[in-house]
């Protein structure tokens, strides 16, 4: 197997600081590998070096001759005065690029619900993000590197994405806290840390077990890092059985290695030590509508949280998950029917966006502001401790809190939410901007808190670890219960989009005097005449419209400040969008009779 890339100690440092140090390490034609590490420790520099976006500071990077590298940063390089049908289709019509089944297939699954039309400018990060994707798996490149590509990604498309790269050609190269998307795409990981990277074989679970081993014969200075890698491995081993029959490893190895090791948490337990604290009545919705905007996400639903429940909830992007959670925290409040809460409730709400902070106060004092030490089932654990355990070390302690980098700052909102000693949590994403360590550490405790947790995250491999059942939103207006979790609420979208759509689109006027009797129109009928003169017409009328288009993006970048003729310039944007979609159906319709 031809090497694409190779590294021969490399070095590369950052002011003082040294990220890789003397690595040595080759990137093979085909090769799917993970890459793994704490926030910091030079994934991103990696991906930089060996993608020659960055200079190593000694050793020698070479690359195959003609080489071509597609690469998804974290951020984007989208041009904001380009439509979304120029960004990823290099503006081709709709009749271009649907016959073609794999441009189809990344459109729906990634473009969902994101008009083609739309300026760039307008779009979300989660909508940029996505948009930059599709882009890049739409072209062709002999080595693809992607960095979180998983982020604003719902269950659904993560599991897509990752039959599609499989499915690829191409070397692969991922960074991405995503543990179910790792065993599902890599051959093997690497992991970087202290300057060094380290190689696995096999998927996630692999080097779980390779890197147990390795840390229990190192020092006895590793002990605790060493516990949470042997818990881990436990209940990957005794989790779902499709997810241990895919790594290399040798079973015997891993079932002697985690012998004593007991389950991650003791469900009896924590129940009752939450009945203690919550009482019989948590959190009822009864009987609820709700609508936002145009859509109803709930009809009469009624769901019932009991103390103790761990709950993950699932559903395509705008299902209505993120609205569910503010039901349950009281911040939205329902179209018809009642949410009630229980008199001991005391609830905590981590949302998608960072909080507020004062930039001038310090990490410690602030947490030592709320509490110095918190209680959990095997006892207390002083607000210093946790600190330490969420990454907070040396002289992040008393760093500024608005010198933290937006990991940092996703996990110190995670930790003063954790220490106000809540006995309900909702957690919306709550593995965003986080590293595996670190999600690790937050596992280790919410398996010792006792609560009620409900948990909304496209990262399967932490609904499946911390929550005990799977609900899912599946636009019947209910919040249905699936025994089967993740792996059924896959089969019943996948059944749900084979299902024949019952709303046919009607065949535009033109055509509809046609007898086609499902042939194709004879040579020379004037019926075949008169469908060619429409796609004539229509051709006609889509370049129009594309030209009005590109005027008006270009004239909302022009007035970006501007509110009212903004307002303005896309009411007729959208008025363009809709004479374009009738337009294009006629024209689909009227080339299939012609075929």
């Amino acid at each position: 197997m031809a090497n694409l890339i190779n590294l021969e100690r490399v070095s590369k440092s950052y002011g003082v600081r040294p990220l890789l140090t003397d690595v040595s390490l080759g990137i093979g034609a085909g090769e799917r590998i993970g890459i793994v590490g704490r926030n910091g420790d030079g994934k991103t520099t990696l991906l930089e070096v060996m993608s020659g976006l960055e200079e190593a500071d000694t050793g020698r990077v070479s690359r195959a001759r003609g080489l071509t590298i597609g690469y998804l940063h974290q951020g984007d390089e989208l041009v904001d005065t380009h439509s979304v049908r120029e960004a990823v289709l290099a503006g081709k019509s709709d009749h271009e690029w649907a016959a073609d089944s794999t441009t189809r297939e990344v459109v729906e699954v990634l473009l969902a619900g994101v008009s083609l039309d739309r300026a760039v400018l307008g779009l979300s990060g989660g909508e940029r993000r996505r948009c930059s994707l599709a882009a890049l798996l739409l072209d062709h490149h002999d080595l693809i590197i992607l960095d979180e590509p998983t982020n604003h990604l719902d269950v659904e498309a993560v599991a897509w994405l990752a039959q599609h790269v499989v499915k690829r050609t191409s070397a692969l190269v991922v960074v991405t806290h995503d543990r179910w998307f790792l065993d599902e795409v890599c051959q093997s990981t690497w992991e970087v840390h202290d300057g060094v990277v380290d190689a696995y074989e096999g998927g996630y679970a692999a080097f779980v077990l390779a890197k147990s081993e390795r840390t229990r014969q190192e020092s006895a200075s590793e002990t605790r890092r060493a516990n949470l890698a042997r818990k881990e491995l436990a209940w990957l081993r005794r989790g779902p059985p499709a997810r241990t029959s895919k790594p290399k490893f040798r079973i015997e190895a891993a079932n002697a290695l985690i012998a004593d090791v007991p389950p991650a948490r003791d469900r009896m337990e924590l129940q009752n030590f939450a009945t203690q604290r919550l009482g019989k009545d948590v959190l009822d919705i009864e009987d609820v509508d709700l609508t936002r905007g145009p859509r109803q996400l709930l009809s009469h639903a009624t769901w019932r949280l009991g103390p103790g429940d761990r709950v993950g909830i699932v559903g395509v992007n705008g299902a209505g998950k993120t609205s569910v959670l503010s039901l349950l925290a009281g911040t939205l409040a329902p179209d018809v029917g009642r949410v009630k809460q229980g008199k001991t409730v005391v609830l905590q709400h981590l949302t998608q966006q960072l909080d507020e902070i004062d930039p001038d106060a310090r990490v410690l004092p602030s947490i030592e502001a709320i509490r110095r030490v918190t209680k959990t089932v095997d006892g207390e654990i002083t607000a210093t401790s946790m600190l330490e355990r969420f990454g907070f070390v040396g002289d992040r302690l008393t760093a500024r809190l608005g010198d933290l980098s937006g990991g940092e700052r996703r996990r110190f909102q995670l930790l003063r939410l954790l220490l106000t000693e809540p006995n309900v949590l909702l957690l919306d994403e709550p593995t965003n901007d986080l590293d595996i360590d670190t999600l690790n550490v937050l596992e280790d405790f919410l398996d010792r808190w006792p609560g009620t947790l409900v948990v909304v995250s496209h990262d399967r491999y932490f609904l499946e670890r911390v929550c005990d059942t799977v609900w899912a939103l599946l636009g019947d207006g209910q919040i249905s219960m699936l025994p089967r979790g993740v792996d059924e609420y896959l089969e019943r979208r996948a059944a749900d989009l084979a299902r024949p759509v019952a709303d046919v689109p009607q065949i535009p006027a033109d055509l509809s005097q046609m007898d086609t009797s499902g042939k194709s129109l004879k040579a020379g009928s004037a019926e075949e005449r008169t469908a060619r003169k429409l796609i004539a017409k229509l051709d006609k009328q889509l370049a129009r419209i594309a030209q009005q288009e590109a005027t008006i993006t270009a004239e909302i970048a022009d007035h970006a400040h501007d509110y009212d003729r903004m307002a303005k310039l896309t009411r007729r944007l959208d008025e363009l969008h809709a004479e374009k979609e009738i337009a294009e159906l006629e024209w689909l319709e009227a080339s299939d009779a012609l075929e």
